[in-house]
């Protein structure tokens, strides 16, 4: 089966202005909110980027380009981690099945957030949820860090030619708009590159602290 691959959103959508500084790339961009976070300057807000990705015409050609919206993936991700349910054990790969039928390649150099540690399932299942909103990343980190000693962020970089997947559609109307998610449904191999606690970047006492990891995934 033929696919095509997705044009490269980032090259649209930065430069990026946000606190009236300009940024050249998201990864650029996702530090100086991390520091703004450390330096207790601003508060992280998801909506003001969101605005940008609808008002790009890439970013509407990502999510036009799919037939599935948040309520379908809610359903894919509970099905394909059942595993008490005898009588619908082919479920999570036929639903599989039909996802990566519409899926494309995620194109070359682009940068996708995601939060928390990596699950240990990823490398297995070749399934991983991410989003190309920095903000949304810091915000889902935040939460998940009520829990933990520790705010984790991690970027991916697509680097190998192969790698499937469809950015989710949400609806306007409600939060899940803010989410601006992207589904990777299958890749080669993704493999860590960098590791760095973002308090070193600092030169002051600061109690919070930041771990922000670099993956590659092709």
């Amino acid at each position: 089966m033929s696919r095509s691959t997705l044009p490269l959103l980032d090259s649209s959508l930065y430069p990026q202005v946000w606190q009236q500084q300009t940024f050249a790339s998201p990864q650029a961009l996702l530090l100086s909110m991390l520091s703004a976070i450390l330096s207790k300057d601003v508060t992280i807000d998801a909506s003001a980027f969101t605005k940008q990705l609808l008002a790009d015409d890439v970013y509407q050609e990502w999510i036009n380009t799919t037939v599935f919206g948040r309520y379908l993936h809610r359903n894919f991700t509970a099905f394909y981690q059942q595993t008490e349910d005898s009588f619908n054990t082919d479920m999570p790969a036929l639903f599989r099945q039909e996802l990566v039928r519409h899926a494309q390649y995620l194109p070359l150099k682009q940068v996708l957030f995601f939060a928390g540690d990596m699950p240990k399932s990823v490398r297995q299942t070749k399934t991983l949820t991410t989003t190309v909103n920095p903000a949304t990343a810091i915000i889902n980190a935040q939460t998940l860090n009520m829990n933990t000693s520790r705010l984790i962020i991690n970027q991916i970089t697509i680097t190998g030619k192969q790698v499937l997947g469809f950015a989710i559609r949400h609806n306007k109307r409600t939060s899940e708009r803010l989410r601006n998610e992207v589904l990777i449904l299958d890749f080669q191999d993704l493999r860590l590159v960098n590791e760095q606690a973002i308090e070193d970047i600092k030169k002051s006492n600061i109690d919070d602290s930041i771990l922000l990891r670099s993956y590659e995934i092709r």
